[in-house]
């Protein structure tokens, strides 16, 4: 079986019996802070390169946090790596 972390249009998805108990799906805003934070960009720095406010970047990475059922960014970042969600 073939397999895409672009599942469906406009997020990326995880088979779940790999990484997670459920499938995590990210969309593209989650996925590309999350991105720039594994990079090591502070919110404010992403903020800046994204054109977007502080409080928004952490609104998408808090979500993507959730999702992946991380306690910190750095947690969700490594897990999201991990399941080939990003590429850092």
């Amino acid at each position: 079986m073939c397999w895409s972390p672009l599942s469906r249009r406009g997020s990326r998805r995880w088979p779940a019996a790999n990484v997670w108990p459920s499938p995590v799906d990210l969309n593209d805003r989650e996925v590309e802070t999350l991105t720039w934070a594994a990079r090591g960009k502070t919110s404010s720095e992403i903020a800046q390169i994204l054109g977007l406010s502080k409080r928004t970047v952490d609104f998408h990475i808090d979500n993507a946090r959730e999702k992946l059922g991380a306690a910190t960014r750095v947690e969700a970042a490594i897990k999201a790596a991990t399941g080939r969600l990003i590429d850092p």
